[in-house]
């Protein structure tokens, strides 16, 4: 979804410098693309390459060049370029912008910003801020661990012992990233990250003690602000009338934000230690990323003896 120049700045603005110097009536325009592009060939008025709803950087280089032009040419080309269907323009290196320019931003309604940051670092950071900004998003209920390296997000009604499960799993020496409410960030075609509210994050409700801070409770060791969610775990209370996979066969997937992520679903009953199965789980779940996949394999051997007629 395209977002204004106005709404970049406010974001952006701090971050990377950022200064209006002229082109204040056109900030309802529209960054269209993630992408940002480096004016070149554009500034010499006689290339049209500037693409639609991306932000334009000048450099050194530009500016340079533009101010050896003669005041006609100069004209021109600051005509032709600000013409062109960009969102905005911004010119890096903290260069002095020519008045020339300064006018037919004004005059063509196209915001005119300057950044102290050096071409190349401008252009890395804007990338980075944009990327952010077009993020898709979404907020689910649950517990996100870092266990083992891995991110794993366990779901499951309320009660069913989520906090519990995470209070152990810190205790045997994994990271929590945050408790209740998880916002979700979808970067690039198959990442998702998680992270806590900036509010309650590093907090968690038991029941019976109340909000406890784990940081203070256990120490930065135990805490992360921010982790790529590779497992979901569903947790359920047992159910005899239900069947459930008792081989590991089954291919579960949860898809947020457009990525089918691997599910788990561990059915829980009176006794079972549900942190040592979370943690077996993740276990097995790293050795079938590395090709080990216990029950696809024993049942490849036990197909294999029933094919030679070799007594079980």
């Amino acid at each position: 979804m395209p977002i204004t120049v106005d709404r970049f700045l406010q974001a952006c603005g701090a971050q990377l410098g950022l200064r209006l110097l002229a082109g204040a009536g056109g900030l309802a325009r529209e960054i269209a693309d993630q992408r940002v592009q480096k004016a070149g060939l554009a500034m010499t008025g006689e290339v049209k390459s500037i693409h639609e709803g991306r932000i334009q950087v000048l450099g050194e280089t530009e500016i340079t060049y533009f101010e050896a032009q003669p005041q006609i040419r100069q004209i021109g080309i600051a005509d032709a370029f600000f013409a062109g269907p960009m969102a905005c323009a911004v010119v890096g290196g903290g260069f002095p912008v020519p008045a020339v320019l300064r006018s037919a931003a004004d005059s063509n309604a196209v915001p005119l910003l300057s950044s102290p940051l050096p071409t190349t670092e401008l252009i890395e950071d804007t990338l980075k801020a944009l990327g952010k900004i077009f993020a898709e998003t979404t907020t689910v209920h649950g517990v996100l661990m870092d266990v083992l390296g891995l991110g794993v997000l366990l779901q499951g009604p309320s009660g069913i012992g989520k906090s519990e499960c995470a209070l152990d799993l810190i205790l045997r020496g994994h990271r929590i990233v945050a408790d209740d409410v998880i916002h979700l960030e979808k970067r690039g075609p198959s990442t998702v990250l998680g992270c806590g509210s900036d509010l309650t994050r590093h907090h968690m409700e038991i029941r019976g003690l109340g909000i406890i801070s784990l940081r203070d409770l256990f120490g930065l060791s135990a805490i992360t602000d921010l982790k790529k969610v590779e497992v979901v775990i569903r947790i359920e209370e047992w159910d005899p009338a239900k069947e459930y996979d008792r081989l590991g066969l089954e291919d579960r997937r949860t898809t947020f934000l457009g990525v089918a992520l691997p599910t788990l679903l561990i059915p829980i009953s009176p006794g079972r230690n549900l942190a040592t199965i979370v943690e077996v789980a993740v276990r097995n779940h790293i050795l079938k990323t590395q090709g080990v996949h216990a029950a696809r394999d024993l049942v490849e051997r036990q197909t294999r003896r029933t094919e030679e007629g070799t007594p079980r």
